[in-house]
Formats: structure tokens, C-alpha cells, sequence
């Protein structure tokens, strides 16, 4: 047991480690841990040995659970809106196209049978999130608007499509007499229920149940990740389905200690990625790889070069998508994780199969991170979707800036040593301001001469950007805003929120009643109900 737990230490160890290499050279990070796990496993230099596909299975399944889960709590609903349709046509009609081609060419190219083709397209047509967009957070690749959402709400949602597909397929290759029609019926309607009516509860009674320990948190909600996979997979809904609605709803919820929810299920999603790929690399024969070859190359060629960009073309033209960001969404049709998943699934499944899948699948994967993966930047800069004025990092979350706040409530008791003290006087840290006082249930915009007194409540903003029970919104101040020209004091007449401060051309300006509104500046309010005291108006 000693020596096992030393080996799982050393692994971690050299896994993180080795991300400094991605960081260095561009390699795609879950490519190293892909390598790594090929180097320890039977054909490696460690001679590993381990090919327990039913074991995998189960273990890689419980990583894609959270792997799944944190890329819908991840996913910011307000910017992928506008692209909410066309993820939803790519992620299923999408998937519908890929599976289609891929299979014809197998059956045609291949010789395969055409339900063996279709099992090797429905396994091969859903995109892998986690690879594309580590590798934008790792180059802080700014896409031009729109692309970065849809690319991030495609690759999280498409899994469940897939799934569903590969489930099809192989009941139908396992000669089992079904009803396909109810089958696809029960994987969408209980997965997408589950996964809405956990969400829902979590976000309405989570910070009700008062959980006063931050940790306990964080666990329990990771039990309601579980609950909403399992709960529809047994009653044979689409159990990624739900978990990735019951994240989307979760993450885009307003909730106390939010901040460590990200923090924890961030380390979470990491430590599940170096465990699957790993696992994933330990379970490939490389010597076995020299047998499928050709028809792996072949599939990923064909896959890279004409099933992905006639499926993004079938779906976004109508959309009026310009030619150069289709030609570059249809490049980030990285496959990984849930394609490697979805094959052990055909290996462990009793329906039999002619062609060695699971590798078939894993070059294909290796193939894609790699070349795609590796090319990502450069062509972004080919097809010209590069836009510095987009932040792709807002498209998470999980994502705060360098210049952002939270609010902090201090308390005057009789005894604190500012209270008589003006603010001028008193010794602050020099990057926090005093941004209102609240006194007898009235707001008072401070100054240097204003007396700190006993029972105030001073309302302080400091570095990072969320608060542990205060929250922060942005209003951006666009072209046609109402507000443009208008003093705070205009906007704001009955004070029923702070305008806590401005950005104003990369800039932080801490506001009076009498500062004008321009044409992009972004507000950074706080609603009063935050603050803590009654509203008599």
C-alpha cells in the first residue's frame, strides 16, 4: 500500500511539473499527461502493466463527471446568450453530421460494417473543452466576439449527444430488441430534467442550509454533482446531460463563498483531468498502435479536413457566420477526453466489434491535441479571429482581472480606535479606500474631513473581486445608453445602490454624485439590500 501511494505521489508530482514544459515549448498540457501515462504503462519504460478496461471505465467516468460539471459551472450564460442557438444546433445536429460522415467513410474507405463505422463516428464526433481552452487560458488567446462562447458552450454540451449516440449504436449492435424512439426520448427528457430541478434546489436552499464550514460546503455540493448524474442514469436518462445543466445553473447563480466553490472544484477538474489522461496513457499498448495506424490517420485526417468543417458549415452558414471564423471554430474540433471515455465504453460492452476502437480512437485523440492543438494560435492569426478587445477569459466564471474588489463591512464598537478619528487621519492599508459610511440607516459619501463615530459601519473596498455576503455587478456603459452625460446623483435620486467605482480607460475612479457617465465606462455597483440595513423608502 506504501509503495502504491508513493507511486500516485510521484505521478501528481511529475504531472504538474511537466505542465511547465506546455507552458514553455506550446505543447498542449493533457498531451503531456497522455505521454506520461503511455512512458509508465506496459510498453513503456516502466512496464506497467494494466488493462482492466471495466475498471477504467468506472474510474474515467467518475472523472468526467466533474470534468463536465465544473465546464457548465465555468460557462458564463450571460455572454454565451447570443450564441445560444447555434451551440445548441452544433452541439446535437452537429454531432448528428460528424457521427454520419465519419461512419460513411468507414463503411466506404474502411470496409467496415455500417453500424461498426457509425460506432466509430458517434464516439469520435463530440469536441473536447477541455483541451481547447487550456490551451486559450494557457496563451490568453483574445477571439474576436462570439467564438469563445460558442466554442465553450459546443464542447460542454455536445458530450451528452455523443453519449447518447454510442448508447444507440451499441444496443443496436448488441441485437437487443428497443425502442429507439423512447430511448432517445428517456435521455433527453430525464437528463435534462434532473439536471434543471437539482440546479434549480441547490441554487434556491444552498446557502440556506447555512453550512458554516466553507469546506462542507464545496463537498456537498460535489455529492449534488454525483446525485445529478446517478439519479437519471439510473432510470436511463443521460446522466452528463444533467450534471452539465445542473453546473450551468449552479455557476450562474448568485451564492455566498462562491469564490472557494471556484477555487475548490477548479483543483477538482485539474486533478481529474491528470488522473484520466494518465489513466487513459497506461491503458494504450503503443506497439499495438502499429496495427491501426493507417485507418487512425485516416479517420483523423478526414475528420480534421472534411467531416468537422462540412458539419460547422451546414450549421453556421445559415447563421451568416463569416468564412474565416468558421474555418478557425471548425480547426478547434479538438478531440479528447470523452471520445477516449466513450471507446472504453465499446470495449467493456458485450456488442461485438471487428476493429481495435479504443486505440483507433486514442491515436485519433493524440493526433488531434497534438497538431490542432499545437496550431491553435498560430491559426488564430491565420484566419484573423484575434481581437484584443475581447476578453476571452470572461467567457468563464471563474474568471476576475487584476483590478478587481470586494466590499468589506467594518463594524465600530465603543472601543475601536478610529471612531472620532476623521478619515484623513486614520492609517489604512494603502490599497483600500472607504467608499461609504452608513450611519442611523443613511448613506454618507466620505471625505477627508468627515468623523469616524461610534456605530458606523464603514464600507471598504480592497482587493479580489467578490465578497464572502456582498455582491458586485458591472453595468457597461454602451453607445446608446441613457445614462451617457448623466451625473451619479441623476441616475441614482432614491440611493438604492453604490456606485462603488468607474473603469474608465483601464483606469479605477472612485466616484462623487457630480461624476459624469461617458460613452464605455463599466459601473461597478452594489445593490443596497447588500449593505445589511433596511431600505425605509
Amino acid at each position: 500500500m506504501t509503495l502504491f501511494l508513493l507511486f500516485i505521489a510521484v505521478v501528481i508530482i511529475i504531472c504538474i511539473l511537466a505542465t511547465r514544459l506546455s507552458y514553455k515549448f506550446g505543447v498542449p498540457t493533457l498531451l503531456i499527461f497522455i505521454l506520461l501515462g503511455m512512458i509508465f504503462g506496459s510498453d513503456g519504460i516502466f512496464k506497467i502493466s494494466f488493462d482492466d478496461f471495466v475498471i477504467i471505465e468506472n474510474i474515467c467516468t467518475f472523472a468526467l463527471i466533474y470534468i463536465m460539471f465544473y465546464g457548465g459551472f465555468c460557462l458564463n450564460f450571460n455572454t454565451a446568450k447570443p450564441v445560444l442557438v447555434k451551440a445548441t444546433i452544433m452541439s446535437t445536429l452537429g454531432v448528428i453530421l460528424t457521427c454520419g460522415f465519419v461512419g460513411l467513410f468507414c463503411y466506404g474507405i474502411l470496409k467496415t460494417s455500417l453500424l461498426e463505422g457509425m460506432l466509430i463516428g458517434a464516439v469520435v464526433a463530440s469536441t473536447d473543452a477541455a483541451s481547447v481552452f487550456s490551451i486559450l487560458r494557457m496563451k490568453r488567446l483574445n477571439l474576436k466576439e462570439g467564438i469563445a462562447p460558442l466554442l465553450e458552450m459546443e464542447s460542454g454540451s455536445n458530450d451528452p449527444t455523443a453519449y447518447m449516440l454510442t448508447v444507440i449504436i451499441l444496443t443496436l449492435l448488441s441485437g437487443k430488441t428497443t425502442n429507439i424512439f423512447m430511448l432517445i426520448l428517456s435521455q433527453v427528457l430525464l437528463g435534462g430534467l434532473c439536471g434543471v430541478v437539482i440546479g434549480f434546489l441547490a441554487r434556491n436552499f444552498l446557502d440556506r442550509i447555512r453550512l458554516n464550514e466553507v469546506g462542507l460546503k464545496s463537498i456537498f455540493v460535489a455529492a449534488l454533482a454525483l446525485l445529478a448524474y446517478a439519479l437519471p442514469s439510473v432510470m436511463n436518462g443521460n446522466g452528463f446531460l444533467s450534471v452539465y445543466l445542473f453546473g450551468i445553473i449552479l455557476g450562474n447563480s448568485k451564492l455566498k463563498k462562491k469564490t472557494s466553490l471556484i477555487h475548490f472544484f477548479d483543483s477538482i477538474s485539474h486533478m481529474m483531468q491528470i488522473l484520466l489522461f494518465f489513466l487513459l496513457g497506461l491503458l494504450c499498448f503503443p506497439l499495438q498502435l502499429i496495427d491501426i495506424i493507417a485507418p487512425a490517420i485516416l479517420i483523423a485526417l478526414f475528420l480534421t479536413f472534411v467531416a468537422r468543417p462540412l458539419t460547422v458549415f451546414i450549421c453556421l452558414t445559415p447563421f451568416k457566420v463569416p468564412l474565416k471564423q468558421q474555418l478557425f471554430i471548425s480547426w478547434c474540433g479538438l478531440r479528447g477526453a470523452a471520445s477516449i471515455v466513450f471507446a472504453i465504453m465499446t470495449v467493456v460492452s458485450p456488442a461485438y466489434t471487428n476493429n481495435d476502437i479504443f486505440h483507433i480512437v486514442f491515436l485519433v485523440a493524440l493526433l488531434s491535441i497534438t497538431f490542432q492543438g499545437t496550431l491553435l494560435p498560430l491559426m488564430a492569426k491565420w484566419f484573423d479571429v484575434e481581437d484584443n478587445r475581447n476578453d476571452t477569459m470572461k467567457t468563464f466564471n471563474d474568471y476576475t482581472n487584476d483590478s478587481s474588489f470586494e466590499l468589506v463591512k467594518i463594524y465600530l464598537d465603543k472601543n475601536h480606535p478610529w471612531i472620532n478619528q476623521t478619515l484623513g487621519t486614520i492609517i489604512t492599508p494603502t490599497d483600500m479606500l472607504v467608499v461609504t459610511i452608513i450611519r442611523d440607516n443613511q448613506m454618507i459619501l466620505p471625505k477627508g474631513s468627515t468623523r469616524i463615530m461610534y456605530q458606523d459601519i464603514l464600507i471598504m473596498c480592497a482587493p479580489s473581486y467578490e465578497g464572502n455576503d456582498i455582491y458586485l455587478d458591472e453595468i457597461c456603459i454602451e453607445q446608446s445608453h441613457h445614462w451617457i452625460g448623466a451625473t451619479l446623483a441623476k441616475i441614482n435620486p432614491a440611493n438604492k445602490f453604490l456606485v462603488v467605482f468607474i473603469k474608465r480607460n483601464n483606469e479605477i475612479l472612485i466616484p462623487n454624485g457630480k461624476t459624469k457617465i461617458k460613452q464605455d465606462d463599466i459601473l461597478v455597483i452594489c445593490k443596497k439590500e447588500y449593505l445589511g440595513f433596511v431600505d425605509n423608502n
